[in-house]
């Protein structure tokens, strides 16, 4: 079985159109097969799970973190708990901790399949829950993510810090023409997926009212 073949019949969004040739290749190699049921072998979690569309998804990101980005595996785990109160169980896809405070969540990544307002929603509470500063969202054929800069307000950046980074390395990197050949060259992979200038108003939108006393004119600069 290839590995493309657990998506092209999912209902839901996830699809590994962003994916490169060296990352499917990757997926391949940690997919068996057991009971004629397809399954993921988690270097996180060391044991085969069952390949669902949004696990192939998460182990995508888990590779790409690990390869592109330069995490220690160590530093990442899956299903980490995030707890509201007395509920204890919402669970975070993809958690790296903070180089110098191994407990303390860094990024969540989730790759559930949701819409993108919804997963900005759940990341925006799961970052309030732990205080990581760092948020992304993604399905495989569309990535975005975010700095808490504070509880009520998320910046969006053009990307995640590499494990040599700073977060501010990448929040005073300047946009040049290079940048905007990179972003439409992404734009062109997602096709019909990727966000509309009407999507990226109502985003815009959306968080200029609700964050009411935040200098908005930055956000309106950049759009």
């Amino acid at each position: 079985m290839h590995i493309r073949e657990l998506l092209s019949d999912s209902s839901d969004d996830h699809s590994l159109l962003g994916a490169s040739d060296a990352e499917i290749a990757a997926l391949q190699r940690i997919l068996v097969e057991k009971n004629g049921r397809p399954y993921l072998r988690c270097p996180v979690r060391k044991k085969d799970i069952l390949a669902k569309p949004e696990e192939v998804v998460r182990q995508l990101w888990v590779y790409r973190l690990v390869t592109e980005y330069k995490y220690p595996l160590e530093r990442l785990t899956v299903e980490y708990p995030v707890t509201f109160g007395r509920d204890t169980s919402k669970r975070a896809d993809i958690v790296v901790f903070d180089k110098d405070r191994p407990t303390v969540p860094y990024l969540i990544v989730e790759v559930k399949q949701t819409k993108l307002k919804d997963g900005k929603e759940q990341l925006k509470s799961y970052t309030h829950a732990t205080g990581a500063p760092l948020a992304l969202w993604s399905n495989a054929g569309q990535t975005i993510q975010w700095h808490r800069k504070n509880p009520n307000y998320f910046v969006e950046l053009p990307d995640i810090p590499r494990a040599s980074q700073r977060i501010e390395d990448i929040v005073d990197q300047p946009w040049t023409i290079q940048t905007l050949i990179d972003k439409e060259n992404e734009r062109d992979k997602e096709g019909f997926k990727a966000r509309s200038l009407r999507d990226l108003i109502v985003d815009l939108e959306d968080e200029v009212l609700a964050n009411a006393g935040v200098d908005v004119f930055e956000e309106v600069f950049k759009l």
